[in-house]
């Protein structure tokens, strides 16, 4: 029974060959060209052979065909390879794009680790582009072995007889090869991408890793499984050897056999000196499945990169829908939540226009609320709404332009420094984008930079509260109706925070704010605080009034006083 990847995987290479453009169909038909021209060969070289008397007219006029059809099988082999790469360029190159826009479709909810991501969008997309070329040439390298079969039974019945005879064990041979390689280079690519994964982890730890001392250790890890890789690639070189010997052993024998038929028809007059000849090379055609061997392995390399490629694409990304954002001041409702095993059956009202401080141990689900405010992640129960609208019924570009987000550790995307605050929906006026940064305690670091705001990204290097100030600018260039900080002030010094806390309470005081908060100060400052404990919520008031509670006052640890209020 086809599995689900397994079935996704062939559609996959079904849809890169119809994104092939037509160079798949000029690939196909150079194939077929050559291949008649390998069928035709012999027999003209037979012709040409049996012409009398030799060197005479007769013998330079039956040259010719064979001249002719060295020509073609010349020109369809050139014609091949330039339509073979072009083949595959478009259909990586569909492959590729449908990969990445998927991937960034699902988002933070894909479990497939980045490193091995990028392994599977490199090399498994260019493994798969092989197929709509790999393919047709699989299909049509059986043309000559049939074809020669063909010739062989008009030049006589028994001779093709006695080539016919081996060619079941040779198809059977195909198949098991078909089914070894393509499963022993699927374990390739995963083996590679696992490498892929854990070097992609230590390059963007690499900072711990040399403060702990552990590069060795951390190298180790990274190419512990290259046993493995190297395992399977001499089990796909095993697989393939032994087939090839055993291929050739096959192609021998054939054209021993076929050569003591061929001597006997001779010696019997029914075939001429040419047509022995002839039958010496429709024997090696019919057994010679090289070429076959060939394109079979790279089909089997493209469905193990289309498997690897299913696999991603056969996660579920959320459906948008396109309603746009009701009119309102942004309030969000959480109905009966619950979600990734953290919230559960959690009712909340965040009002619009007001600012609210999420509080709470470590775990308790303050930044899966914040990812859920925005559909950074859907619920496993319940919804959740915008201003009475469930956000998955709303189009994604709207969604994006009324809920902005600053993270703990934000990523800087783009050229310059500018780009980077610009990044979002829509590209903001100039003046705004540097109000922005002024707002977030930016400009006077990024006035500093060698091009200010004209810095590319490369050469402005940053500490971590300047790469959150930086998030902070470009959430506030695009604030919408709704601003969710994720623990968005957590590097900055006290100072920058409160300044950076004060613009938020004050310039965005007509939008929603969810701001994750880990500081009583800032909890103190906002309208209203939302107090989670396991997933559920315990408390919800004013900051001054949940500070009589000792469990709230322990969620900030000892050295908040404990007899009052800041």
């Amino acid at each position: 029974m086809t599995s689900p990847t397994t079935a996704g995987a062939d559609r996959l290479l079904v849809g890169a060959a119809r994104h092939s453009g037509g160079w798949t169909g000029l690939v196909a038909a150079t194939a077929v060209a050559d291949a008649l021209a390998a069928v035709l060969l012999p027999l003209a070289l037979a012709r040409a052979v049996d012409a009398a008397p030799p060197g005479g007219p007769s013998a330079a006029s039956a040259l010719w065909p064979c001249v002719a059809l060295v020509l073609l099988s010349a020109t369809a082999e050139v014609l091949s390879e330039l339509a073979t790469g072009c083949s595959a360029a478009r259909a990586t190159a569909w492959l590729r794009h449908a990969l990445v826009r998927h991937v960034l479709a699902v988002g933070p909810a894909l479990r497939v680790p980045p490193g091995d991501v990028a392994g599977r969008t490199v090399g498994g997309a260019a493994e798969a582009g092989t197929a709509p070329s790999a393919a047709p040439e699989a299909a049509v390298a059986l043309l000559p072995p049939l074809g020669a079969l063909t010739v062989l039974a008009f030049i006589d019945w028994r001779l093709a007889v006695a080539v016919a005879v081996a060619l079941p064990a040779i198809v059977l041979l195909l198949r098991v090869f078909v089914r070894d390689i393509t499963a022993s280079a699927h374990r390739y690519l995963s083996v590679q991408g696992t490498i892929a994964g854990r070097l992609a982890e230590a390059l963007a730890g690499a900072r711990t890793i040399a403060a702990a001392g552990t590069a060795e250790r951390e190298a180790e890890r990274v190419l512990r499984p290259l046993p493995g890789l190297r395992a399977e690639g001499e089990t796909m070189w095993t697989v393939q050897g032994g087939v090839a010997a055993r291929g050739l052993l096959t192609l021998l024998l054939l054209q021993v056999a076929a050569v003591g038929a061929a001597g006997a028809e001779l010696m019997a007059g029914r075939v001429t000196a040419g047509e022995l000849v002839a039958t010496v090379q429709y024997a090696g055609l019919a057994a010679g499945f090289g070429p076959v061997l060939t394109h079979v392995l790279r089909l089997g390399r493209a469905r193990a990169g289309a498997r690897r490629a299913a696999e991603i694409l056969e996660q579920p990304a959320p459906a948008d829908g396109d309603a746009a954002v009701p009119e309102g001041r942004g309030t969000l409702e959480f109905r009966g939540v619950s979600a990734g095993g953290v919230l559960h059956g959690l009712d909340l009202t965040v009002p619009g226009g007001l600012a609210v401080a999420v509080v709470g141990r470590s775990g308790a689900g303050k930044s899966l609320l914040a990812a859920l405010a925005g559909r950074l992640a859907d619920p496993d129960r319940g919804e959740v709404l915008l201003d009475g609208a469930p956000l998955p019924r709303l189009a994604r570009t709207e969604l994006r332009r009324h809920v902005g987000y600053a993270f703990a550790r934000p990523t800087l995307f783009g050229e310059t420094v500018l780009d980077a605050i610009a990044f979002g929906p829509c590209r903001p006026p100039e003046s705004w984008l540097r109000e922005s940064a002024r707002t977030a305690c930016a400009d006077d670091f990024v006035r500093r930079l060698p091009q200010g705001y004209a810095t590319p990204l490369a050469d402005a290097p940053m500490s971590g509260g300047e790469l959150q100030r930086m998030g902070l600018a470009r959430a506030f260039a695009h604030a919408g109706r709704v601003l969710v900080l994720d623990d968005a002030t957590s590097s900055l010094d006290t100072v920058t925070e409160v300044q950076v806390t004060g613009a938020v309470l004050d310039r965005f005081g007509d939008r929603t704010r969810l701001i994750i908060a880990h500081r009583a100060g800032t909890a103190a400052r906002a309208d209203l605080v939302v107090w989670l404990d396991g997933g559920r919520v315990r408390g919800r008031g004013t900051h001054a009034e949940l500070w009589r509670d000792p469990a709230y006052r322990a969620v900030f640890g000892v050295a908040e006083p404990a007899g009052a209020a800041p």
